[in-house]
């Protein structure tokens, strides 16, 4: 008797529990292989991918599915969907009366018993087929959730033709995501499937039973309104044939990227990228005389690295030009785009500062020996104009100085792909000798932006925002923007936005590059040939920066409230006087004098010694030393150029003043040098780091009104002989040194101990 009731009871807890244990009995997910939604920023469709099965079906979570679409989907299918266990039996029982009593036909199929002949395909016309179908109803019952259920029902339910599923429905007929459906377009997906072909073959059907459910809505369900004026409204549905095809280079980029996702959520904007495109368009239409037919572009926002436009060729379905090529990915030779980071490099590295005189003179450097595009050499200007108006000889020189990186491991440790060796390129590298993508190029060009930190580009909304790597200080990527700003557009028009932008054009002229930074925006234009196939119309200041304008007056237009503050200036920066002429400290003799940036501690910074006196007999003419007559002499100021450069301005017809020769060297010039009075030789200065404010005084005799003083040949500052109040950042021996207006000069080491 007690095994028997043992026996009852385990009977009654098995067929209790039965339904828990066929639950977690492991056991398929419903999810099938579905499409891929390539959406822009703003949620708008740029492309639907076709499943493996040549259905348009996009799966989503039930959470990605608006409320209202669910509750519609209930009201109109299965009120009773959460009560039932897969059949309802009084629906059944009604549907078989009125089907085999002599009524009309009906239907009680519930959204699981749906979601049965679907996921199984089965044929539910026969009273076989029927019985399979309530069958496998119970099993789905059985083995998942209702949360399962719903999900997978919304994921397979028919839409017509070949779309499958009310996501991928939503972006087809709606062209928004399905948790964006408003009343109507929820009402309207809610009531396809009953009738898919003929509801949307037929404008009025769908409309007539979407007015139905509206009915029952009312009656259920709160409404607004704007609900109410939103029923009033057409709402017109999409034809299949309508599906966008829109930025097919950063889809493909995209898809390619991410294979295995349902969704991807771009940082792309649609009005930029049309923007892009119709530029693009507009512009190649009036240079197809020139032989121009085909063109590249990329917009980045370096406020978070996105990418917001990205156009890959200017016809993807141009055969002609090989118009499904992505130009933005392909290896080209930038021509003069990276010189804005050899020149950064430069400043950074104590090399130069904005306003240093570079030689654009005839040069060898080992058997290379470069040559300026124009074939013509300028001789002597600054660091500055030699970087806007793209000298080569300059940038040579100046990447034949950099030291750690240099500017091959610069590129290296940017990232720049598929480098051969450093002696592969030699100094050519400077002139566009080895290759980048405009991908990599505007990433470069965002490092200005940001600091000198190089940071990835950004494609997907959810992608991390990394603080990148520090490759440039902030100091030299301001002066290095600072110096491109102050290059003219060849238009001569006006900017609405910040502007600063290099040109290139690659050997044989078969690119043309214009980079650079509009507003918080990086900006790259190319034009050519994917061929290579060169054309002497390809010049980047006369075929890229004119596309490159258009682009960034429009871009102002388009996006106002973008327009950026004016950017700060690096605390690490001081501004100083120079000599024009030398880009030197001015001397007592320096007629003209400008102002420049520069890094204390990095910059180089000396007393010019390109002007100085030379006295002259009145009667003779000739230069005198002292002692002088001074009611026969007067004092003259001549420039002393180097021999290279006085023959490079005769040969280029630049007037110059001939210094006359004359040897003073024997004899003292009036006046005396400079003498350091303090700091005190053969002391030792204790400074506390509790007290910030204590200083060693910096002090020096002389004639001369100005000095200027250096720590180990660092700039401390200039003052009159009053003295420089000085604290030195570091302990240990200093070279102390003064040096007059006149080039004269004193120096002292000094020991200086800091404690706490």
């Amino acid at each position: 008797m007690l095994k028997h009731r043992l026996f009852k009871r385990f009977i009654l807890a098995l067929l209790i529990l039965s339904p828990l244990l066929i639950r977690l009995w492991p056991h398929e997910s419903l999810a099938v292989a579905g499409s891929t939604a390539v959406l822009a920023q703003d949620g708008k469709l740029l492309r639907l991918t076709l499943a493996p099965d040549q259905r348009y079906r996009l799966w989503l979570p039930l959470e990605d599915f608006s409320p209202t679409l669910i509750a519609a989907l209930k009201l109109q299918e299965d009120r009773w969907f959460y009560y039932h266990p897969g059949i309802n039996p009084i629906s059944l029982l009604r549907a078989i009366t009125a089907t085999y009593g002599g009524g009309a036909r009906q239907g009680a199929s519930t959204l699981t018993m749906q979601l049965a002949r679907l996921k199984y395909r089965l044929n539910t016309k026969s009273p076989g087929g029927k019985l399979r179908q309530i069958g496998m109803a119970l099993w789905l019952e059985a083995r998942y959730s209702k949360h399962d259920i719903l999900e997978a029902y919304l994921n397979l339910a028919p839409y017509g033709r070949n779309i499958e599923g009310a996501a991928a429905a939503s972006l087809s007929y709606f062209g928004k995501p399905a948790k964006a459906l408003t009343l109507p377009e929820s009402l309207t997906l809610a009531v396809i499937p009953q009738q898919p072909n003929q509801r949307l073959g037929s404008g009025a059907s769908l409309t007539d039973a979407r007015q139905r459910l509206w009915q029952r809505w009312q009656k259920r369900y709160a409404v607004s309104p704007e609900q109410i004026r939103l029923m009033t409204l057409p709402l017109p549905v999409k034809r299949l044939e309508q599906l966008p095809f829109r930025a097919p280079h950063w889809v493909e980029q995209r898809l390619a990227d991410s294979p295995e996702q349902s969704t991807l959520n771009t940082t792309l904007d649609l009005q930029l990228q049309t923007l892009l495109e119709k530029q693009i368009r507009q512009y190649l239409a009036q240079s197809s005389t020139r032989g121009i037919v085909n063109a590249s572009a990329m917009l980045v926002d370096t406020r978070d690295q996105s990418v917001r436009a990205l156009v890959g060729s200017a016809d993807y379905f141009n055969a002609s030009i090989a118009g499904q090529v992505n130009g933005t990915e392909a290896k080209r030779s930038p021509g003069s785009t990276l010189k804005p980071f050899i020149y950064a490099l430069g400043l950074d590295q104590g090399v130069i500062h904005p306003q240093s005189i570079l030689r654009d003179t005839p040069s060898a450097f080992g058997p290379y020996q470069p040559e300026n595009f124009d074939g013509r050499f300028v001789g002597p200007l600054s660091a500055t104009e030699a970087l806007i108006k793209s000298r080569n000889i300059p940038a040579v020189w100046l990447a034949s100085q950099l030291k750690n990186p240099s500017f091959y491991d610069f590129l290296q440790l940017a990232g720049i792909s598929k480098l051969k060796s450093e002696n592969h390129y030699g100094l050519a590298l400077v002139l566009g000798g080895g290759e980048v993508s405009m991908v990599e190029l505007a990433g470069l060009y965002t490092m200005l932006l940001n600091d000198g930190r190089l940071k990835p580009l950004r494609y997907l909304k959810e992608s991390p925002k990394p603080r990148g790597e520090v490759l440039l200080s902030p100091e030299a990527s301001w002066l290095a923007l600072d110096m491109l700003s102050k290059n003219p557009r060849p238009d001569g028009g006006s900017n609405a936005w910040p502007v600063a932008f290099k040109t290139g054009t690659s050997w044989g002229f078969r690119d043309a590059w214009t980079a650079g930074v509009v507003g918080p925006y990086v900006l790259v234009v190319w034009l050519g040939n994917f061929d290579g196939q060169g054309n002497p119309a390809l010049i980047g200041l006369e075929a890229a920066a004119p596309l490159f304008f258009r682009i960034s007056d429009a871009l102002a237009l388009a996006k106002p409230a973008d327009k950026p503050q004016p950017r700060s200036t690096p605390m690490g920066l001081k501004r100083i006087n120079i000599c024009t002429a030398s880009g030197d400290l001015p001397n007592a003799y320096c007629p003209q004098q400008s102002s420049t940036w520069f890094i204390p501690g990095k910059s180089p910074i000396r007393v010019s010694t390109l002007h100085q006196p030379v006295h002259i007999d009145t009667k003779s003419g000739l230069a005198v030393c002292p002692p002088y007559d001074p009611a026969h002499t007067k004092t003259e100021i001549f420039e002393f150029w180097s021999s290279d450069m006085a023959r490079l301005f005769k040969e280029a017809g630049v007037p110059r003043r001939k210094p006359p020769h004359i040897d003073c060297s024997g004899i003292a010039s009036p006046g005396d040098a400079p003498k350091i009075s303090s700091p005190l030789a053969g002391l030792s200065y204790t400074l506390r780091l509790s007290k910030p404010d204590e200083t060693i005084p910096l002090q020096a005799a002389a004639s001369s009104e100005q000095l200027y003083w250096f720590d180990n040949q660092i700039y401390l500052g200039s003052a009159k002989t009053s003295g420089l109040a000085w604290r030195p950042q570091a302990g240990g021996w200093h070279q102390l040194s003064v040096v007059d207006d006149q080039g004269r000069s004193d120096s002292r080491q000094v020991m200086v101990e800091l404690l706490p």
